[in-house]
């Protein structure tokens, strides 16, 4: 298994340039995002977290997601998706430095509900892309013995903290060699993404939000899954170049999920009748980024009573901003039809496969 710690990095000039503009508009977005409604940190997180399940088959609605999130368990995809927000969430909120423990806390917090028992650590079996489920024959590509893993491992994270290479092109290198060590028996994709995040948000590309990379990917999954298969073969140029394409693609849906939603929100401040003081506006702010809740959630969201979040629900169904779909007196909930609409709507957009 090839060492990357000390690599010389040399990347053609054109694949450089390219890294750099996305890093530009990664930058930008970042920063104009982060000063709109606050709530678009939690929105656009869970939206790369949705991003980057389906590029493993995993596909699940808004509303599913949103029911997962508050413990629902009858759909294991909206579970395991749940499961990668909660990834997403430890990498962009790391406490220390770029190192194995994060690495091992981002796979605990995907892999904790579905699969305990592999959670958080290294595989201690042989496993392998492509070919079938009895063996590595016939396999597009074997990834290194367990016993290599730790020491792998270590070496990839040793090249994450170096500083003189381009974040984007960094993060993509750091990426691939992730997928090439599969240091886990399930979910290395998706915490190999996050790793993604992880870097960006410690060298500082990212402040504020997720920039949704992986929906990005979605456009075009055969040739993000080609750029791997080309750095395994020496070229590295390759995923540097889908990385920046894919962040081109993702914040362009990413830019129409949030003026979609600030104008859903503008609606609402003329639909809603309610003094400017009242809760009921609080509840208008947490329904962008949950916009499933029952009324316990909202107490426990805001610090007030369930009675009270009871009472000031009464004008946003009024106003139609909010809908109570479980038809029951007890354990009730609610949604917004708007925002769930706009998720699902930025799924479908990142789901469109690019023509050749």
């Amino acid at each position: 298994m090839p060492r990357i710690a000390e690599y010389a990095v040399d990347l053609p000039s054109a694949t450089l340039a390219l890294a750099d503009e996305a890093s530009i508009e990664i930058a930008r977005f970042d920063a104009e995002t982060g000063a709109r409604l606050a709530p678009f940190g939690a929105i656009l997180l869970r939206s790369e977290s949705t991003s980057s399940s389906r590029i493993e088959n995993l596909t699940s609605g808004a509303k599913a997601i949103a029911l997962a999130e508050l413990g629902a368990t009858d759909q294991r995809n909206a579970v395991e998706i749940v499961g990668n927000v909660h990834a997403m969430q430890t990498a962009v909120n790391l406490g220390g430095e770029l190192d194995e423990t994060l690495v091992l806390a981002m796979h605990s917090a995907l892999m904790l509900d579905h699969e305990p028992d592999f959670a958080g650590r290294w595989r201690t079996q042989q496993v392998w892309i492509g070919g079938d489920n009895y063996g590595p024959h016939g396999a597009s590509f074997i990834p290194p013995h367990r016993d290599h893993v730790p020491a792998a491992m270590a070496d990839l994270m040793a090249f994450t903290r170096r500083d003189d290479i381009p974040i984007l092109a960094h993060a993509a290198l750091a990426h691939a060699q992730f997928e090439t060590i599969h240091p886990f028996t399930d979910g290395n994709g998706r915490t190999g993404r996050a790793l993604i995040h992880a870097m960006l948000r410690a060298k500082e590309l990212t402040r504020n939000v997720t920039v949704p990379i992986a929906a990005g990917l979605l456009t075009d999954v055969e040739a993000y899954f080609s750029a791997l298969d080309a750095y395994r073969a020496g070229d590295p140029a390759r995923i540097v170049e889908r990385m920046a394409e894919a962040s081109f693609a993702a914040l362009t849906n990413a830019r129409e999920l949030v003026a979609e939603i600030t104008e859903i929100r503008q609606r609402w401040d003329t639909a809603i009748e309610v003094r400017p003081q009242a809760t009921a506006w609080r509840i208008a702010d947490l329904a962008l980024r949950l916009p499933v809740f029952d009324t316990e959630t909202v107490a426990r969201e805001l610090g007030i009573t369930a009675s009270n979040a009871l009472r000031s629900l009464t004008p946003l169904v009024d106003a139609g901003v909010l809908t109570e779909f479980t038809g029951m007196r007890r354990n009730r909930m609610w949604q917004s039809r708007e925002i769930l609409a706009a998720l699902d709507s930025f799924a479908a957009r990142a789901g469109r496969r690019r023509l050749g």
